[in-house]
């Protein structure tokens, strides 16, 4: 099935997206990043981990009217002013974008605490819905959401591993779904591989 907020979704690596919808430039926990990136008008945050939260990388496309939203406690690590804090299961709205917060967490493993409040996101978008897990196992708050697309963490050790994901992305109703959460850090190509072969509609992108 063709969705067109796939054509428009590039991703930067580990966790890392840029998404252009709406006219607009919507960047997800920007890491690592190269150099002359289109600027932000939206930059999401799931949680303050080093390769999730990087002022430095925010700085590279960052400008003046971006908003940063992230999770209560995350706001500390930035000097911005332009931010919204945002806890799971609430909801704003900027512009055309309707922004959720959804709970990201382990369930066996130490790493990402449900205490801590951190995030993925749901946001609708004029061209369609996209779901950003962050750093999460497959928890039971994922069973029966909806959207276009997803965007699952594959790597395991921090997160839920390849296996893991596809049983998520089957537990939602979604069109297609992408792995990440690889090639930087922990995972590899073939985590994500093996994840793609495991679910009909999903979407292995390179990284650019």
């Amino acid at each position: 099935m063709k969705v067109k907020l796939i054509e428009n979704l590039h991703w930067l690596g580990h966790a890392s997206f840029l998404l252009n919808a709406g006219g607009k430039n919507i960047y997800f926990d920007p890491y690592n990043l190269k150099e002359d990136l289109p600027r932000a008008d939206i930059i999401l945050i799931t949680h303050p981990h080093f390769d999730h939260l990087s002022p430095q990388d925010i700085e590279k496309v960052w400008r003046k009217g971006t908003v940063i939203v992230l999770p209560e406690g995350a706001a500390s690590n930035l000097a911005y002013q332009n931010y919204v804090k945002l806890r799971p299961g609430e909801e704003i709205t900027l512009g055309e974008f309707r922004i959720k917060g959804i709970p990201a967490y382990n369930l066996n493993k130490a790493f990402h605490p449900k205490e801590k409040g951190w995030l993925g996101y749901i946001v609708e978008t004029p061209e369609g819905s996209l779901y950003h897990a962050g750093d999460t196992d497959f928890i039971p708050e994922m069973n029966g959401l909806k959207a276009d697309v997803v965007l699952l963490p594959v790597g395991g050790t921090y997160t839920m591993d390849w296996s893991q994901a596809a049983e998520a992305a089957r537990a939602m109703e979604v069109k297609v779904a992408v792995p990440m959460h690889w090639g930087k850090i922990v995972g590899s190509r073939r985590d994500a591989e093996l994840f793609a072969e495991s679910f009909p509609s999903a979407v292995l992108l390179e990284e650019e």
